[in-house]
């Protein structure tokens, strides 16, 4: 259910970038969005991984540098069917995890030195299943087109206020923009773009959560880890970009998250509790 409600949104996604484009230039204006929603989402695919990475200072370390945490998601991609992804490092107190990259073949995970600290091995697994999870169901590359196409459809919003306020907006034939069209672009369009991509977050969350709990086959223990991942970030939040916040396995700026439309995650005790109900 939450895979077809992810490609529902995507489309929803796409279709607003293009009507956006519409609004602003008529059909010569959607045929732009679309040729300019092609190149953003080629980008993103190529991409996405290195300034995920670059981003949130991650350093790739070796199995002399950590043997123990290779030898874990060494197994743990084995038990995925996934290829060993590449192993990052964030050195922050915080406790927290993140996965990247464009398809299983050229995926990395990163977890945060204070993760390592706080998590007995068995969490760790639990957690670094959940960033498994990720890379087999390819959210990374949904959620960094979600990310570029929202920006996208933001610039749009900005380049229709600046169109009307220089006389853009004139022409209401059948070839011209739309001034009225382009108003409700303005207004509605980005507030639209935020809420169906934190949508698209917080669904794929929930399947990466039951995809971890099935690849470490420890569904209590991944339940625990975020209780102490939640309790940390609480108390401590990470400084980080606002924009990579939604890649991590919990809200790095507010710990935990309550249910509205603008949560990035879905509630964490909503998470604990499908969780433990796998492991009873």
């Amino acid at each position: 259910m939450n895979t077809v409600k992810t490609f529902m949104l995507m489309a929803a996604l796409t279709a607003l970038f293009m009507v956006g484009g519409q609004a602003l230039a008529g059909r010569q204006g959607m045929t732009i969005a679309l040729i300019i929603s092609l190149g953003l989402n080629f980008f993103s695919y190529w991409f996405s991984d290195k300034l995920a990475l670059s981003m949130n200072g991650a350093r790739q370390v070796s199995p002399e540098e950590a043997p123990d945490l290779h030898r874990l998601v060494e197994e743990l991609a084995r038990r995925a069917d996934l290829p060993k992804p590449k192993v990052y490092l964030v050195s922050n107190p915080t406790p927290n995890a993140f996965a990247t990259g464009r398809n299983p073949h050229h995926a990395a995970v990163a977890v945060t030195t204070g993760l390592l600290q706080l998590l007995d091995r068995n969490e760790v697994a639990g957690v670094l299943a959940h960033e498994l999870g990720h890379i087999k169901n390819r959210d990374i590359l949904i959620g960094s087109v979600a990310a570029v196409l929202a920006g996208a459809i933001s610039y749009l919003a900005t380049m229709a206020q600046w169109a009307m306020l220089f006389g853009g907006g004139r022409s209401s034939d059948e070839e011209g923009g739309n001034p009225l069209a382009a108003l409700v672009m303005i207004i509605v369009a980005p507030i639209a773009a935020a809420l169906i991509q934190m949508a698209i977050s917080r669904s794929r969350e929930y399947l990466a959560d039951q995809a971890g709990a099935q690849i470490s086959g420890r569904p209590l223990s991944l339940a625990g880890a975020l209780e102490k991942l939640t309790a940390y970030n609480r108390q401590l939040p990470m400084q980080v970009n606002p924009a990579s916040a939604q890649m991590y396995i919990v809200n790095p700026l507010r710990g935990g998250q309550i249910a509205n439309l603008f949560s990035t995650h879905p509630p964490m005790e909503e998470r604990i509790r499908r969780l433990r109900a796998m492991g009873s």
